[in-house]
């Protein structure tokens, strides 16, 4: 009978969150920096998270490529707003999900649509080995506009942190072309130093150049009620997956 609006009432709701899947893990899959490097790099991923099923319940969520780049290229030529073009990105994203999920098709894995995912996943669960979604979060064209500039700020990397936060998962780990974050780019400078550990505030503060996620899942980290550690590792070496499930150092952790 309150306000919502009001702090006071909105304070007030604080109270303990329930854990829905508490067992899943969520595996995100860069696009450019996976997918996009065809089968040398992507089947052999695939290969590995068959080979922890029988262990590791997971969801995978798939991340957009170089598509998304020339879209927006296109479209901020054309002055389309943010909206607009999270709209047009998240379709590069649903196309590739949709081919990770037939290359998993055999091995029990089904495909959920993004407007699906929360009401569906634990009654597939049930009766699947493992779902694939498409990370864009479907904001659309109700996408929050960024700080700065007008890409949309909130891409694969933020849709499966807010999977893993909202069904309390296990895990979130982030697949990527890098060993995990480092002060800078290393592909740009070799020298740069490897962060095995570090606070997502801290990491904000430092106001890094490049990351290897995107700057928003920092913040919405600090939000979080659930998924308070997310993991980033370099799916192009055998065997990091593995260990990272099993809880082993792997690539860079951040801690909320």
């Amino acid at each position: 009978r309150e306000s919502l609006v009001d702090k006071g009432v909105l304070a007030a709701t604080e109270s303990p969150v329930t854990s829905i899947l508490p067992d899943v893990n969520v595996i995100q899959i860069g696009g450019r920096s996976i997918i996009d490097r065809g089968a040398k790099a992507l089947l052999p991923l695939l290969d590995e998270i068959v080979a922890n099923q029988a262990q590791h319940r997971m969801i995978i969520g798939v991340g957009a490529g170089v598509r998304s780049r020339h879209i927006f290229s296109v479209g901020l030529d054309l002055g389309l707003p943010t909206g607009a073009l999270a709209t047009l990105s998240a379709k590069d994203a649903a196309q590739n999900a949709y081919m990770v999920s037939c290359l998993l098709a055999k091995h029990g894995f089904v495909y959920l649509e993004a407007p699906f995912v929360v009401q569906l996943l634990p009654a597939m669960l049930a009766a699947a080995r493992g779902a694939v979604f498409n990370g864009i979060p479907p904001y659309a064209l109700w996408e929050h506009p960024p700080a700065v500039g007008k890409l949309p700020p909130h891409g694969s990397d933020a849709g499966s942190y807010l999977v893993g936060e909202v069904f309390g998962a296990r895990k979130v780990i982030f697949i990527k072309d890098v060993d995990g974050l480092y002060t800078a780019d290393p592909k740009d400078v070799p020298g740069a130093d490897f962060v095995p550990a570090i606070a997502a505030g801290e990491l904000l503060k430092k106001n890094l150049a490049t990351l290897p996620i995107e700057p928003v899942v920092l913040e919405l980290m600090g939000r979080g009620r659930l998924m308070r550690e997310i993991q980033i590792i370099n799916g192009l070496v055998p065997g990091n997956l593995t260990r990272a499930l099993a809880g082993e150092s792997v690539g860079t952790v951040i801690r909320a």
